[in-house]
């Protein structure tokens, strides 16, 4: 067992994000390990494909564009992952503007109240264009990338003040979501329950663990660029977006296994050796995130990460549809989730 631990380095975050999403009950050694593993094995295969995608541009440097040109089909992770690096260079604008000794959050304050003025008419305050061009400063930066239709134009058009909100209910469906299931998760917690689990919500594969995370994704040997900073905060963001994914499907797997052993009479322990008469008194206890593990309850186990890996690899018909009439066999390579 002890060997085991050692050999897997991020069993503690794995945890916590097992515990975000969803899985109340502590996993084993195995479970965590197999979660590991998948999830270098993508990072992998992401920075195999990034390094490709930098030869053809002539390059040996992956950029933030090579990641994610490798997941933009999956329009609601690309979106908030574009909301991450937008608030990020909110930070970073803040943070220098504190390196300079102005408050980022008084300089909003001062835009917000000049603007007002301005707009009110008051006597020595700017007017509604400069108080336009303040508030702009402030704004999060939208990030563009080469291959959207905009990009193809050498003129910008002006944005509107309504392209953020048309944005966010056309591509953040799934985020809507997810929040959704969050609240459910939540909605029954007390104050401390709920300040463990957002302490939980910060577990990173990378965040102050630059240098074994680089060690571990395989930098230097799968390939020879130097990640920056953005390179290596963008993978930590998808490496917990896999975990939470792995972990939400090997949920239904054990979901539908129990259910099926319920049905079948396999894990039904009141009705062994009774007479019928105790079905009855069955009541049903509502389950909330941080319930202890009861004797029913167990945790995911190995086979429920490799069956909900299985079902992530799956592959569509479509994808088949060029070898119809065929005999050539189907060779797919490893499917990012």
């Amino acid at each position: 067992m002890a060997e085991k631990e050692r050999q897997y380095k991020y069993r503690q975050e794995i945890q916590q994000m097992m515990y975000v999403s969803g899985e109340a009950a502590e996993p084993t050694v195995e479970t965590t390990g197999m979660i590991e593993e998948i999830v270098r094995q993508q990072v992998v295969e992401i920075l195999r494909l990034c390094t490709e995608l930098a030869a053809r541009r002539g390059s040996r440097a992956i950029s933030i564009n090579d990641l994610i040109f490798l997941i933009r089909h999956d329009a609601p992770k690309v979106s908030r992952l574009r909301q991450f690096l937008s608030w990020k260079d909110v930070r970073k604008n803040v943070k220098d503007s504190d390196d300079k000794g102005v408050d980022g959050a008084d300089i909003g304050a001062e835009d917000a109240a000049a603007a007002g003025a301005g707009a009110a008419g008051v006597p020595g305050g700017p007017g509604p264009v400069e108080s336009v061009d303040a508030s702009r400063k402030n704004k999060k930066a939208k990030v563009a990338l080469p291959w959207e239709p905009s990009s193809f134009y050498t003129q910008e058009v002006p944005e509107r003040d309504d392209e953020d909100d048309e944005e966010e209910e056309e591509m953040n469906h799934i985020t809507l979501q997810r929040l959704h299931k969050a609240d459910e998760r939540t909605k029954a917690m007390t104050k401390e329950e709920y300040v463990t689990w957002s302490e939980y919500r910060q577990a990173s594969f990378t965040y102050r663990k630059g240098k074994r995370f680089r060690e571990w994704a395989g930098f230097g040997t799968v390939t020879d660029s130097k990640p920056s900073d953005d390179i290596v905060d963008i993978l930590g963001f998808l490496t917990f977006e896999m975990v939470q994914t792995l972990t939400e499907e090997a949920l239904k797997v054990k979901e539908q296994e129990d259910l099926f052993r319920e049905r079948t009479g396999g894990g039904d322990k009141a009705g062994n050796g009774g007479n019928g008469t105790g079905n009855g008194e069955k009541k049903r206890k509502i389950s909330t995130l941080f319930d202890p593990p009861s004797e029913g309850r167990s945790p995911v186990e190995a086979k429920h990460i490799q069956e909900a890996f299985r079902r992530l690899q799956a592959r569509t018909t479509k994808s088949r549809a060029m070898l119809n009439g065929s005999k050539l066999q189907a060779k797919y390579g490893l499917k990012l989730f």
